[in-house]
């Protein structure tokens, strides 16, 4: 250690125990946290990049306080405030000049993200409840800002960050997974009890479920990175393991059938299927699905098997559409969005209003023993119907829009990327964002810190490398 950062480390304990002391003198405990400020706001101004790291190992901790009851706020701490903050300094750099790299702005998906964004503005202002709108619009905003932009950059200009993002997100989930299987175990693992011994961190087992379903196909590249030392592998093993338990024990059933859908995927790009063959492919089995529906839903119907606590019993559920009540709700919530989008077909009803809307447009025979005419019942679970009803036609198109990009960059790098290390993280990641895709056909998360952190992230990683692609594409032209 330096005779400076050894001087700095004893200003720093001083600092603080001076703080400590004030506080308690004072009977004034927040002033406790007064070098923590002081140090956060030093990383804003001197350190982007480890103020991001930081922000996201904090994320699988973070705290909703509505959750807690405190303050009525729906405030995720500590990150909501630290990325409100890096949504001032980037717009405050942003009237100065461009606040990141200029490739990440004017790449197409960036364009998608500011079409969506302005999209979401106009149809705030003609909300049914404009403050609750503007709030998800503001939301929205720091989240990307944060995630895709700050991080994109920085993925651009530090490549060692990339992998690092990963496991700052990984390792602390690892803590929360631990600490809900003590509390599941106490509980005897029931199906019951899994439904909210993640709290306070996650608030339900279909958020936590979510988030183990996205992190296990890059864990499981990043297991395979040769420069990895042998204890390095054990340790991303062993989270890896904890991982795997986590999502085992949560009964989220979507977040199972997102990981066999991207297994299947993988399998289809090993094999070298194209985009185009696989799309044609989806197209036709949509339309076999739309002409035989009736033929489908009666099949469904003769499932009568209810979640349980066995879990070959809950797979079973999963098809379950006669009674068990999670799925039944599902469809209450479904044609509740649709019955609003034909209400409001252009602009909808406005982003977040969802469930204050939807209760007089449920069908009494729609309605489970879990429905509820309160706003306090959830959204439209669905990543493309929510949309559809809270922003119109457009708000499914950019749903839609992402998912297509999603697609196009994953095939598109796995053709171009030269690095081997790089393209095995890029499927990782990119088959991680897709059980994203496919669990948002049962629910949505965009609005938490928990979702977001991953999904706006894996989409600025999959960018910088469509970048670092085609970089090396033009070297080759020029070398040839």
């Amino acid at each position: 250690m330096t005779k400076s950062s050894n001087a700095l480390y004893h200003f720093l304990i001083g600092g603080y125990a001076l703080s400590v002391a004030a506080a308690m003198y004072l009977d004034f405990p927040w002033l406790a946290i007064l070098p923590a400020v002081l140090t956060v706001v030093w990383m804003a101004i001197a350190r982007v990049d480890l103020l991001m790291i930081t922000i996201v190992a904090a994320v699988p901790l973070s705290i909703n306080l509505e959750e807690m009851e405190l303050a009525g706020l729906g405030v995720y701490l500590p990150t909501e405030p630290l990325l409100a903050g890096l949504l001032l300094l980037f717009t405050f750099r942003a009237v100065s000049g461009a606040p990141v790299d200029k490739r990440l702005l004017r790449h197409p998906m960036s364009w998608l993200i500011g079409g969506s964004l302005l999209w979401i503005l106009l149809t705030s202002i003609v909300s049914s409840f404009p403050l609750v709108s503007f709030k998800f619009l503001i939301a929205r905003l720091w989240f990307i800002v944060g995630f895709y932009f700050i991080l994109g950059h920085l993925f651009l200009h530090q490549p060692q960050r990339r992998h690092q993002y990963i496991l700052a997100y990984v390792l602390p989930l690892c803590v929360v997974i631990i600490y809900t299987l003590i509390r599941h175990a106490g509980f005897g693992f029931e199906k019951d009890a899994g439904h909210w011994v993640m709290k306070p961190f996650y608030k339900d087992h279909t958020s936590y479920g979510a988030a183990l379903a996205m992190v296990i196909p890059p864990m499981l590249a990043l297991l395979t990175w040769k420069r990895f030392s042998a204890l390095i592998k054990i340790i991303l093993g062993g989270a890896l393991a904890v991982v795997v338990i986590g999502m085992l024990f949560s009964y989220t059933r979507a977040a199972w059938v997102s990981l066999a859908a991207v297994g299947v995927l993988w399998g289809l790009m090993k094999l070298r299927f194209k985009l185009r063959t696989l799309l044609s492919i989806g197209v036709v089995v949509l339309g076999f699905a739309w002409i035989a529906q009736d033929a489908l839903l009666i099949q469904l119907q003769r499932n009568d098997q209810d979640s349980s606590d066995d879990l070959s019993e809950h797979v079973e559920s999963i098809s379950n559409v006669s009674s068990d009540a999670s799925n039944l709700e599902r469809l209450n919530r479904w044609n509740a969005a649709l019955a609003l989008f034909e209400e409001r077909p252009i602009f909808g009803w406005g982003a977040g209003t969802y469930q204050f809307v939807y209760a007089p447009f449920q069908r009494s025979d729609d309605r489970t023993i879990i429905s509820t005419n309160n706003a306090d019942g959830g959204n439209a679970h669905s990543e493309y119907l929510g949309p559809l009803a809270e922003q119109g036609l457009l708000g499914l198109f950019f749903s839609i829009g992402f998912l297509g990009f999603c697609l196009h960059l994953g095939f598109k790098i796995q053709d171009r990327l030269r690095d081997e290390e790089g393209r095995v993280l890029a499927m990782g990641v990119f088959l991680g964002l897709m059980t994203y895709f496919v669990h948002g056909v049962l629910n949505n998360y965009l609005d938490t810190d928990k979702a977001s952190a991953l999904f706006w992230g894996f989409f600025a990683l999959l960018v910088v490398w469509d970048l670092e692609s085609a970089d090396q594409g033009n070297q080759s032209d020029q070398v040839t």
